[in-house]
């Protein structure tokens, strides 16, 4: 096979990955697709290039530290690290939500979900799940919840 048709060979398979990459991020493609884009550039564009093992082993190693640098700092851009949410229970007090699991008064079994998170739940009379609470006391991690 001449060197012309692997280096587009190698191009296209390249460019079909650097194409998945981009409809379905995070399939770490990029790098791989880089790297047979460019040595399928030097290879058509670069007399002998497929001659040399050198250069192919050298081309390899330098692309992929390139592009994995410059995917790393871009997905650390991308997808920076949010700060861990905290609940202070004050915080709660008038906030309402929906029973997940019947409250009832005297036992902590009940279940209420605030927002995305779940917390156990007492009330002052029997509230079955699928009812909406406001929520007007918190102690430790439960709450005391009354019908809207």
């Amino acid at each position: 096979m001449d060197p012309g048709t692997i280096a587009i060979i190698l191009m296209t398979v390249g460019l079909i990955l650097l194409i998945i990459e981009a409809l379905t991020p995070g399939f770490f493609a990029v790098i791989p697709g880089a790297v047979l884009v460019v040595i399928g550039l030097l290879g058509y564009f670069v007399e002998g290039y497929f001659d040399s093992p050198l250069y192919l082993i050298a081309t390899v190693v330098v692309v992929t530290l390139v592009v994995s640098f410059v995917t790393i700092k871009g997905y650390q851009v991308l997808a920076r690290p949010e700060p861990p949410t905290t609940t202070v229970v004050d915080s709660l007090i008038g906030r309402e939500g929906t029973v997940i699991s019947d409250v009832k008064p005297g036992t902590l079994k009940g279940k209420v979900k605030i927002d995305s998170d779940s917390w156990s739940a007492t009330s002052e009379e029997l509230i079955r799940a699928g009812a909406g609470v406001v929520v007007y006391a918190a102690e430790g991690v439960h709450v005391k919840v009354r019908l809207k």
